[in-house]
């Protein structure tokens, strides 16, 4: 069979431990001189932030926002980068604000208000974005989307465009240390999701393939460890790198039916973005098995499981060994259809190996029950 596909990566990568404190070289490398720092309110309030600011020498700092930021958050940021002139944000966080950054230079880089980039097409103005994630799950420090919310209409979307990708990742594994055991599970598990569905997606290639199965070993390698042990360096260092590439590897090829479920789990029943990836994980597992056994059974068995079924345990032990909710009852869903309807209805679902529709997701949700 004729093989066809296209593959680009933009962004320039720095990893390694220690690597934040090249930011300021970073910076003047790319020709920039004054910037802000989107950070994690958190991150603001123990003095990460604080110091990631002074040894950059940054103008400002912006943390007022939360997770799913809301494009009130985007307008109030762009007016304080206006001010202060800058040419370059970086960001310092989680997926939110890596999400926020970049919606934001798109909305400094073109002028327009938060709502109108929202609502319409996305510009290719924007100023340069440094990334540097404090998880390890949303790859967005190497993908061309940012997930943004208008929490007055009760819409949350994923936009894509090439304006999205940052200019440089800086991903140190130092950062994650801090992460509390939860947080490191549910992203961790968001990794897990991006790699498996830029394998099994429609869109997928021999790059994402390869890039996604090495993912997928070192993250099932560190999840344990990373959250038995926050501390464990080797451990978060996997964890960060598993996450890096599976962002590589979902970036061209995007997510599939986990993800479609996923939004209507967060915007319906307030789910973290993470824990409602999980949610139907290892039920997808089990079911694009079925369609696509033989990559499946090549996928599960080069990361050390008898089959893909073995592997859905494995994710289903992930989950509940971490507290994580995995029944229609624990996350309050009483309307079955209700929540099929809009999981089929989202544009996500198309790039799965299968499209299901509302009547076959009504039937595999009754598993959840």
């Amino acid at each position: 069979m004729k093989t066809e596909f296209a593959y680009s990566e933009p962004v320039r990568i720095f990893f390694g431990e220690g690597e934040r404190k090249r930011l300021k070289e970073i910076v003047g490398s790319l020709g920039l001189s004054r910037g802000i720092l989107i950070a994690d309110a958190f991150l603001a309030k123990n003095g990460v932030a604080e110091e990631i600011a002074n040894d950059a020498h940054l103008c400002a700092v912006f943390s007022e926002f939360t997770v799913d930021p809301d494009i009130k958050a985007a307008d109030a940021a762009a007016d304080l980068a206006r001010e202060k002139g800058v040419d370059h944000i970086v960001a310092l966080g989680g997926g939110s604000a890596m999400d926020l950054a970049k919606f934001l230079s798109v909305a400094v880089g073109s002028g327009r208000s938060a709502e109108e980039l929202f609502y319409g097409e996305i510009p290719e103005r924007s100023i340069p974005v440094i990334a540097l994630p404090t998880t390890a799950g949303t790859g967005s420090e190497v993908t061309g989307v940012s997930v943004m919310s208008d929490k007055s209409r009760g819409v949350k979307e994923p936009l894509s465009s090439p304006a999205f990708f940052v200019a440089a990742a800086v991903v140190d594994p130092v950062l994650t240390l801090t992460l509390p055991p939860f947080a490191t599970a549910v992203c961790g598990i968001d990794a897990v999701a991006h790699a498996l569905e830029a394998y099994w997606c429609r869109r997928h290639n021999p790059v994402s393939d390869a890039l996604a199965e090495k993912a997928l070993k070192l993250l099932f390698g560190g999840f344990d460890r990373a959250y038995d042990d926050g501390s464990d360096l080797a451990a978060r260092t996997d964890m960060s790198m598993g996450a890096l590439l599976a962002g590589m590897a979902f970036a061209p090829t995007r997510t599939a039916a986990v993800h479609a479920c996923s939004y209507p789990l967060s915007e319906m029943f307030g789910m973290p973005h993470g824990e409602a990836c999980a949610f139907t994980l290892d039920l997808f597992t089990r079911l694009n098995s079925r369609i696509d056994r033989e990559r499946m059974d090549a996928l599960a068995h080069s990361l050390g499981y008898a089959s893909p079924d073995a592997l859905a345990d494995e994710i289903a032990r992930m989950k509940a060994k971490t507290g994580m909710r995995s029944t229609l009852a624990e996350i309050g869903c009483g309307d079955i259809g209700a929540l099929a309807e809009a999981c089929a209805g989202h544009p996500l679902m198309l790039n799965n190996v299968k499209t299901f529709s509302a009547e076959e997701l009504k039937a595999a949700f009754g598993g959840l029950a």
